[in-house]
C-alpha cells in the first residue's frame, strides 16, 4: 500500500507516519520542512518520498495531486494544520487565512481529487485530522474551532454519501483533544493540558480509518468532553470554553 501524509514532520503526522511504516506501507510526505523530512526518509523503515510544498497556496495543492496522482495512492492523510489564539477583533487577519488556507482549503482541495480516484477504484482510505473542538464554538480561538467544524461535517457528510453508495472507500475524521505536539507553541498557548501522546491518537485514527467509522474520539477525557458537552446548554459550553482558552495564554 501507499499512503499520502500532510503534515508529517511532526506532532501526529510524524506518529502515523512511524505506525504506516512499521506496516510496511509505501509513505509520500508532504511539507514544507525539507530537512525534517528527509531525517523521517532516511530513519523510518519503508520506502519514504518526499515532496516540499506549502499547502498555503492553492496552486501548491493542485500540484501536489498531479505529482502523486499515477502513483496508485491508497491513503490519503490531512493532517498539516495550526492554530492562533487570541479574541477575534484582535487575531492577525493575514495569518488566520493562512490558517483557514491550511486547515480548511487544502483539505477540501485534496479530498475532493483523491476522492474521485478513490470512487473509481472502489477502494482507498480518507483520514482527514479534525479536533474535539469541530464540535463546539470556540470564543479564544474563534477562526480555529470554526474551520476544525468545517473539516469534520465535510468528513460525516462524504462518510453518508459513500455509505449511501454501497462504496469501498472510506472516510474519516480524526478528533482529538489536547496532543502532546508542537501545536501549542505555533499556536501562542502557554499553558493547557497535557494532553495523550501523538502516537495514542495516530494509532485510534489508523484503526478508526480501517474499521470505516466515520468519527473518533481518541483518549478518554476527549470521549468524556464530548459527551458532557451534548448535556449542557449552549450558553454554558461557550463561557467553559472561553475559560479554557484564556487559561491557554498562561
Amino acid at each position: 500500500m501507499k499512503a499520502l501524509i500532510t503534515g508529517a514532520t511532526g506532532g501526529i503526522g510524524s506518529a502515523l507516519a512511524e505506525e504506516l511504516a512499521q506496516k510496511g506501507v509505501h509513505l509520500i510526505l508532504a511539507s514544507r520542512n525539507v530537512a525534517q523530512m528527509e531525517e523521517m526518509q532516511n530513519r523510518l523503515p519503508a520506502p519514504v518520498e518526499i515532496v516540499a510544498v506549502d499547502l498555503t497556496r492553492r496552486e501548491d495543492c493542485y500540484a501536489l495531486y498531479e505529482r502523486v496522482k499515477n502513483k496508485k495512492v491508497d491513503i490519503l492523510i490531512n493532517n498539516a494544520g495550526f492554530g492562533v489564539l487570541g479574541h477575534f477583533s484582535e487575531t492577525a487577519l493575514e495569518t488566520e487565512l493562512e490558517m483557514l488556507a491550511l486547515n480548511v482549503e487544502a483539505v477540501h482541495i485534496l479530498t475532493k481529487l483523491f476522492l474521485a480516484d478513490f470512487r473509481r477504484r472502489n477502494r482507498g482510505y480518507l483520514l482527514n485530522v479534525a479536533s474535539s473542538a469541530g464540535f463546539l464554538a470556540g470564543p479564544g480561538m474563534a477562526a480555529y474551532y470554526a474551520g476544525k467544524n468545517y473539516v469534520l461535517r465535510l468528513t460525516e457528510a462524504i462518510h453518508e454519501e459513500l455509505r449511501q453508495e454501497g462504496s469501498a472507500v472510506r472516510i474519516c475524521a480524526l478528533c482529538p483533544g489536547p496532543v502532546q505536539t508542537g501545536f501549542q507553541k505555533r499556536a501562542g498557548i502557554r499553558a493547557g493540558m497535557k494532553g495523550i501522546s501523538p502516537k495514542q491518537a495516530a494509532r485510534a485514527g489508523l484503526r478508526g480509518m480501517v474499521r470505516n467509522q466515520a468519527v473518533v474520539l481518541p483518549g478518554v477525557s476527549t470521549k468524556l468532553g464530548y459527551l458532557g458537552q451534548k448535556f449542557l446548554p449552549e450558553e454554558l459550553v461557550l463561557r467553559m470554553t472561553y475559560a479554557i482558552q484564556s487559561k491557554k495564554k498562561g
